[in-house]
């Protein structure tokens, strides 16, 4: 493990195949099997505040820069996942912990054949859903800040995984009044309930001249806990935006004790996961209504963590 001078804290390929993670030249990569072609790809870039420390222990990369820390895993296929999954996030959860990073306020899980059994015939979501929650049960639960989240489809197989974290001290998590928070749903949907929020406030480190951001996790058209207007995705996708609304209004972000940005046009980064590619023009149009000119919109063709949904929106707001 050593500092590197770097304008990253870490880069993610959105792209046809899978690889890594790895380090390169002190950063942290990796590539996700998301993509049908290379034209629909793209690269994610999370820029560092500092110089970075970078290293991999036990098959998770990581990095830190004095604010933010990164860390990335990918589990290999398998028959089932509760162990492996329980183990990768675990050894992130202790690489953190070591490190005083123990504010997650952001995490993606990218999840082959997610819809599908695994070998003891539970959907493979909720196989690794079970690996996850029992990771955060054994690394000191109390500590840990339940992170905004998304939990949706690859186009391969096996997992991975990526979060970044904070410092104490600085995050919040947000939930909207009209859904039940994930980590309550009922066994219905598994036998550990999902660990994420529907969203997480940061603020910036004291010393820092910067904006509050909020983090929204994962949306789709889900009320109380139940999967709304199977099979229509124009009204799956209003109801995914309008559940972002809900979350980022005024009043609910006052609930919760906070400032910020509020609503949809606080949205600056906006990705958005549809089941089905021929419902992208449409999804696309509405999403474009919704959103901002300048909102920076990317689509991806994947499926999601319930059969019925078709379509899934997650995104990044800041500051006016």
């Amino acid at each position: 493990m050593s500092p590197e001078d770097s304008p990253a804290l870490a880069v993610i390929n959105y792209t046809t195949r899978p690889l890594g993670p790895v380090i390169r030249d002190g950063i942290p990569q990796m590539d996700l099997h998301m993509s049908h072609t290379t034209r629909d790809g793209f690269a994610e870039v999370w820029p560092a505040q500092g110089a970075v420390l970078s290293g991999e222990d036990q098959g998770i990369v990581h990095a830190r820069d004095g604010v933010h820390m990164f860390c990335a895993g990918r589990i290999a296929p398998a028959p089932a996942y509760v162990k492996t999954a329980r183990d990768a996030y675990m050894t992130a959860l202790n690489l953190l912990a070591s490190a005083g990073y123990t504010e997650i306020f952001r995490v993606w899980n990218v999840i082959g054949r997610i819809n599908d059994d695994n070998a003891e015939g539970l959907e493979i979501y909720q196989d690794f859903c079970r690996g996850r929650a029992e990771s955060f049960e054994v690394c000191a639960p109390e500590t840990w800040q339940i992170p905004a989240a998304s939990g949706v489809g690859a186009l391969g197989e096996g997992i991975s995984f990526y979060l970044l974290a904070a410092r104490p001290g600085r995050t919040t998590s947000i939930e909207n009044p009209l859904q039940v928070p994930a980590y309550r749903y009922p066994e219905r949907y598994g036998p550990k309930s999902p660990t994420f929020a529907r969203a997480t406030h940061v603020r910036p480190p004291h010393e820092a001249n910067g904006a509050d951001t909020i983090y929204v996790s994962g949306t789709a058209a889900i009320r109380g806990h139940e999967s709304l207007h199977i099979g229509d995705v124009e009204a799956q996708c209003r109801m995914s935006l309008d559940n972002i609304a809900q979350l980022l209004a005024p009043g609910n972000i006052t609930r919760h004790g906070l400032s910020g940005p509020t609503g949809l046009t606080s949205m600056r980064q906006v990705r958005v996961y549809v089941r089905e590619q021929a419902d992208i023009p449409l999804v696309r149009r509405l999403c474009q209504e919704a959103f901002p000119a300048a909102t920076d919109i990317s689509f991806l063709n994947v499926d999601l963590c319930r059969r019925e949904l078709l379509v899934e929106i997650e995104g990044i707001a800041h500051d006016q």
